[in-house]
């Protein structure tokens, strides 16, 4: 069996490895080396670990630099053939590390792959952050398999098949190490959210696969950094999505899916502050106006990757599907809109 290190990124959460590191030892210390990377907690995070799990290993990143930053500064010291990229708010199951290894081991063009994620608190359901594998429509709005937007479906075994899909989820994801480094990491820039995604699609980019394993089974608390409802959430979220698209989309795709977007952000900015959200309606501005600011510093980082025509994506709105055409669930999209 290739090498295998577990990496969970913590900051200040203490209650979270202490309610989830026991299952993964549990369940991965056989098969995997098993490392917490600190991001200069100061809820004695460290201390916790080094008193109750002193076979642990522990790196100390020195500052707070995020996900992105967190886990790139970890990994550089960190040796196997996969790192997956854990989450501290995850619960995982027995036989979770095999199924997933064992898959990218018959395919080398497999770059990551993801479990089945269902929710820690309502166990039935997909869970947000990654449900049966994520995928992203042409103009950059993501989905998975099992959530659309808000809508998340009960697991009733209907996604119980592998299969290629476009991201796999940051919360728990298995990479190649040679890959990881080979592509630079994540993009330091994004700090959270849609990182992967960025990841993900620059491996597309070059030819490889994405691929969801059904036959390993996580349970994910979800909005553990920061709350649902966050204006911050959001200036993340749409300033990441910009960046994620203008570094990787295709040269004549750029112009075409921007003139939309642009148009699409500025009608969400007007509904958040119709609806009262001042600070989201702020968060969008703020986001374009850093995408305008550093333009040409994303334009360096897009000449240092080749843009590809890749598979996975859905070649529609998924807005018009969703909210004008009622289709709430992944098996309602048209089959012959996803690229192949």
């Amino acid at each position: 069996m290739p090498s295998v290190a577990v990496v969970i990124l913590n900051w200040n959460g203490r209650e979270f490895l202490k309610k989830f590191l026991p299952s993964v030892i549990e369940h991965s210390q056989a098969e995997a080396e098993i490392i917490v990377a600190d991001n200069a907690s100061t809820d004695s995070s460290i201390e916790f670990l080094q008193e109750n799990f002193p076979l642990v290993r522990i790196i100390e990143n020195r500052t707070n630099g995020g996900f992105a930053r967190g886990y790139n500064e970890a990994l550089n010291h960190v040796e196997a053939d996969y790192f997956i990229l854990l989450n501290s708010d995850i619960e995982v199951t027995e036989n979770w590390i095999k199924p997933v290894i064992g898959l990218m081991e018959q395919d080398h063009q497999v770059a990551a792959c993801q479990p089945k994620l269902r929710s820690y608190y309502h166990p039935e359901k997909f869970e947000y952050a990654g449900a049966a594998g994520g995928f992203i429509d042409k103009f950059g709005y993501p989905f998975c398999r099992g959530r659309i937007f808000m809508d998340i479906e009960d697991d009733l075994g209907q996604y119980d098949d592998v299969r290629e899909i476009f991201w796999a989820t940051g919360a728990c994801l298995f990479v190649r190490a040679n890959l990881y480094k080979e592509f630079h990491g994540l993009d330091e820039d994004f700090f959270a959210h849609m990182e992967e995604i960025d990841f993900c699609w620059r491996m597309k980019n070059a030819g490889y696969k994405i691929m969801y394993c059904p036959d390993s089974v996580v349970f994910h608390v979800g909005g553990g950094t920061l709350p649902k409802k966050s204006s911050h959430k959001t200036y993340l979220n749409f300033r990441n999505n910009l960046s994620l698209l203008y570094k990787n989309l295709p040269e004549r795709m750029i112009i075409p899916v921007f003139a939309v977007r642009f148009q699409l952000d500025g009608i969400a900015a007007l509904k958040f502050l119709l609806d009262g959200g001042f600070g989201d309606f702020y968060a969008v501005l703020r986001a374009h106006l850093y995408f305008y600011r550093n333009f040409l510093k994303l334009r360096r980082r897009r000449k240092l990757f080749h843009q590809a025509h890749v598979s996975c994506i859905y070649n529609g709105l998924l807005l018009v599907d969703h909210f004008l055409r009622n289709r709430k669930l992944y098996s309602e999209l048209d089959p012959a809109k996803f690229i192949k």
